[in-house]
């Protein structure tokens, strides 16, 4: 042999054997419609549309097989060569466990874990959004590839954070409807393909810029299906004598307009989501899946072109927790006659037969449901023949879990982490100065504190102890308490002999999933237990003033840290995935400077007095109601939404911002203006005006007048001077974060549509656009706009 063969054949002996051993694609047979000879029906033909397709499949079933697909686990038709489906998967920061379309069990044991939703909404970045759903949405399709997920996701949870006990509103990207319309946008058309696919890959992680296909009959191709839930009204899980099954929401147009319904509205509007879920609960007395008003409108009003699922068993509840119908084939009738395609669970599944032999539903009634459910499932190609051999098909094993998304996992925990206090600039810490390190917290050193609702099966975790343990190698952990419920102060003393003997101390307390979680509201926004003690009797011992770390999705009232000076700094961490440890550690040593704010209003406990169960928005000072969010409530605070701080400091210009807005209409030959016998008292209904005339741009510059980088997030409001009942006292009109140098400065720009951003809903459930003066709020500078006529 010669010297290269010599030294090579044993190399290439092992990567043969290494490859023979790897999993590939063509290892597992997976189940997929048209194989031959069933490849000969025109519902297999991929020159048709799609609607001539679904037509085609709906004509060859009899009424038992039309029945078989009203529930989320198909069983399949093998007379047609069509194979069982589950429609449940999950996906809201990563493939999750929940739901029966997913399996670790295979090939691909773990998927990238993201920050919880929540987290990620702390960023203000659309960007960091999109990417997210892009991976996410990478992984679950070639999980699928394997067969270990389904093509159809339930995510994302756009409900708003209304409520600081609410169990989910970890899920969801906070109280403002801006925000939460923003993020569902980003997640659905990062999670739905956006953009079109690259035979040789995918670049930087995401899509290239070219449209995909689109069909000449409706929608276009898809990667995966998002779906938009819980529509609608719904935030309230176990609280008191409610609970969410039987929950009638009681909400006034004027909040269903401008609060509730807006992150749906955009879902669909401009995400193009392919599936919306329908919720548990009534909404003014009758059953979200029951509202045939609601769910027609999406697709008359707002062009919802996709499948409507019920929450699981939502079916069920609207006769068995309702009581809204006398018998189980009336809840199947009402719902499938309002609009709903498919129900989770098995209620249509037995009771539809039923329906129809009492009179009660058509088989008609069932053809639309079916047609919505096809044309979904023949977008995501799934009756294209075998997948593997179609546009995703290459996907495999290597796509997930890659350095790429564990990079973008890690940036996203970065971005999402608050800084809430930090006096004297005493973070970030100078690891060559600190010689022991004390990490005290009952969930410091375990990794079931990172994922929060919603969670699959992480690449790589660590607890916040080992990830704090990389900077400091004298580091010591200890509970504290022996759970996160905190009921005994038994264990504290360890935990007070540890931190008087180290030269720093770092708690990380909060809340987990023992404490908010679904089906589970909390009753007080305190920390849990004796928890308070816990943190209280550590910073009095020890030598230097203590660092507070927060876990949880849920507002926690802790003023009592804040005016604390032996507790120096506060950041919140919430539920930040699988990168979350590593990017605290980097944020606490000052190798990462946080900006992240936060996108819910932290209450003082004296706001658990108000009934959970009360939906309205606005403030009603005759019942001592405060009203709800930072748009209405005029209460005290713990910490205002966007509330944020960083290691440097950042003043702003205004480069250009308009100082009046003359209103006009479009008669349809053209602009006039508005006469007086048009308008409302004190406001324009926004149908009336040319609403693309009124688009400016506000010209911002930010400067960065510390001594470190840093991400910045730019917040632009508005409020109106007028006094017209229900105008927000404050709103947020735009958002963007901006990366600045020290001592540099970053332009940008916000782009304001005054029909959109400064409109408010009436009393009628109307958008109105007020007169007279508007002054956008940014930090500390203010600026007048006056809308005349």
């Amino acid at each position: 042999m010669g010297r290269y063969t010599t030294i090579f054949l044993p190399i290439l002996t092992l990567l043969y054997f290494l490859i023979k051993a790897s999993p590939q694609l063509s290892d597992y047979e997976l189940q997929f419609p048209c194989k031959p000879p069933q490849n000969l029906y025109p519902f297999c033909n991929t020159s048709l549309p799609f609607s001539t397709r679904s037509n085609s499949l709906l004509s060859l079933l009899t009424i038992h097989e039309k029945i078989s697909f009203l529930c989320n686990n198909f069983t399949g038709i093998p007379r047609l060569g069509i194979p069982p489906y589950e429609w449940w998967s999950e996906s809201l920061h990563g493939i999750a466990t929940n739901g029966p379309g997913i399996s670790f069990d295979g090939p691909i044991k773990a998927a990238t874990m993201f920050p919880q939703v929540l987290n990620s909404a702390a960023s203000f970045n659309k960007t960091l959004w999109f990417k997210i759903a892009s991976a996410v949405s990478i992984e679950g399709r070639a999980m699928y590839n394997f067969g270990q997920a389904g093509l159809t996701f339930w995510a994302p949870n756009i409900n708003i954070f209304r409520d600081p006990r609410w169990g989910r509103g970890q899920e969801t990207p906070g109280e403002d409807p801006l925000v939460v319309s923003s993020y569902a946008v980003e997640f659905v058309k990062g999670f739905q393909g956006d953009y079109g696919w690259k035979e040789e890959g995918f670049e930087n992680g995401g899509f290239r810029k070219n449209r995909v296909l689109e069909e000449e009959d409706g929608g276009g191709l898809l990667m995966l299906s998002a779906c938009c839930k819980h529509f609608t009204a719904y935030d309230l899980e176990k609280w008191g004598n409610f609970s969410r099954y039987s929950f009638n929401a009681v909400v006034t147009e004027q909040d269903m307009e401008d609060t509730y319904q807006p992150p749906f509205k955009n879902c669909i509007q401009k995400g193009k989501a392919s599936c919306l879920m329908c919720s548990y609960n009534s909404v003014n007395g009758v059953p979200a899946c029951a509202r045939g008003d609601l769910l027609q409108k999406v697709r008359s009003e707002w062009g919802f072109n996709g499948y409507i699922a019920s929450d699981c068993d939502a079916i069920a509840t609207i006769y068995e927790y309702q009581y809204y119908v006398h018998t189980a084939e009336d809840a199947v009738a009402d719902a499938l006659k309002a609009g709903v395609d498919i129900n989770c669970g098995t209620y249509m599944l037995r009771n539809a037969e039923s329906a129809i032999t009492k009179g009660k539903l058509k088989e008609e009634d069932i053809d639309p449901a079916l047609i919505n459910q096809f044309t979904v499932l023949l977008r995501l190609g799934l009756f294209d023949g075998d997948p593997l051999k179609g546009k995703f098909g290459r996907l495999g094993n290597g796509d997930v879990c890659t350095k790429g998304h564990q990079q973008l996992a890690l940036e996203a925990a970065r971005q999402g982490i608050v800084l809430l206090k930090n006096n004297d600039n005493f973070l970030p810490l100078n690891k060559n100065h600190v010689y022991s390190l004390a990490v005290i917290g009952p969930g410091a050193n375990s990794t079931t504190f990172i994922g929060g609702l919603y969670s699959g099966v992480p690449c790589h975790a660590e607890s916040y102890f080992e990830g704090l343990q990389r900077y400091v190698k004298k580091t010591t952990y200890v509970g504290g308490c022996l759970d996160v419920a905190c009921e005994s102060g038994s264990t504290f003393d360890e935990a007070l002999i540890v931190a008087e003997a180290s030269d720093y101390v770092i708690l990380v307390v909060g809340l987990d999933l023992t404490q908010e979680t679904e089906d589970k509201d909390r009753v007080t926004i305190l920390l849990p237990g004796k928890q308070m003690e816990l943190v209280s009797l550590v910073a009095s011992v020890s030598k230097k003033p203590i660092v507070l770390v927060l876990t949880g999705g849920g507002p926690l009232d802790v003023s009592f840290a804040e005016q604390d000076s032996r507790i120096a700094s506060i950041l919140w961490v919430g539920y930040p995935g699988e990168a979350g440890p590593k990017a605290l550690a980097e944020v606490i040593f000052g190798d990462h400077n946080p900006g992240g704010r936060l996108p819910m209003t932290w209450y003082p406990e004296s706001f658990t007095k108000i009934p959970m169960n009360i939906m309205n928005m606005r403030p009603d000072p005759s019942h001592q109601y405060p009203g709800r969010t930072h748009r209405f409530y005029t209460g005290e605070v713990v910490y205002e939404f966007g509330h944020g701080l960083s290691y440097t400091n950042y003043t702003y210009k205004l480069l250009s911002a308009p100082n009046k807005l003359n209103l006009f209409m479009n008669t349809g030959a053209g602009f006039r203006k508005l006469y007086q016998t048009k308008v409302g008292v004190g406001y324009v209904p926004t149908e009336l005006l040319s609403c693309d005339s009124l688009v400016f741009h506000v010209q911002i510059s930010i400067m960065n007048v510390g001594n470190k980088d840093g991400s910045h997030i730019l917040m632009l409001y508005s409020k109106t001077s007028t006094s017209v009942e229900g105008a927000p006292r404050k709103q947020l009109i735009g958002f963007s974060r901006v990366h600045t140098y020290a001592g540099g400065s970053t332009d940008t720009n916000v782009m304001v549509d005054p029909c959109v951003h400064l409109s408010f809903a009436n009393e009628n459930g109307n958008r109105v656009l007020a007169l007279g003066d508007y002054t956008l709020i940014l930090g500390d500078l203010e600026h007048t706009l006056l809308i005349d006529m």
